[in-house]
């Protein structure tokens, strides 16, 4: 049932964006600033990027809680990541869009299959 489903994305979303809020406050912006300085790196592959933006997930996944899934952690990360890079350069837009769907396809497919 279609409708079933888009009201459990819907309860899902408003959960991970919550968490998000939370986490969003934790990161620091060194951590953002290094990342945005691999993003203007035009001689780095999208493989070495996503590698760039999968170390900084899991270092930051290790300072989570441990009452909270891992996944669920690493995956809000990445879209809060995202985010704060997005703010602090407009124009890597596109170029960490990219990157963070690469990622979360790569390293969180099986967790959001499961998750919906």
């Amino acid at each position: 049932d279609p409708e079933v489903n888009e009201e459990v994305v819907r309860i899902i979303a408003a959960q991970l964006a919550e968490i998000g809020d939370q986490f969003d406050k934790e990161i620091k912006a060194r951590v953002v600033n290094d990342l945005v300085q691999h993003f203007l790196n035009e001689n780095l592959s999208g493989e070495e990027i996503t590698r760039h933006m999968s170390e900084a997930v899991e270092g930051l996944a290790r300072a989570i809680p441990s009452d909270m899934e891992q996944e669920k952690a690493m995956l809000v990360l990445a879209m809060v990541l995202t985010k704060k890079i997005a703010n602090t350069m407009p124009s890597l837009l596109q170029r960490v869009f990219s990157t963070t769907v690469n990622y979360i396809s790569q390293q969180l497919h099986n967790y959001i299959v499961r998750m919906v």
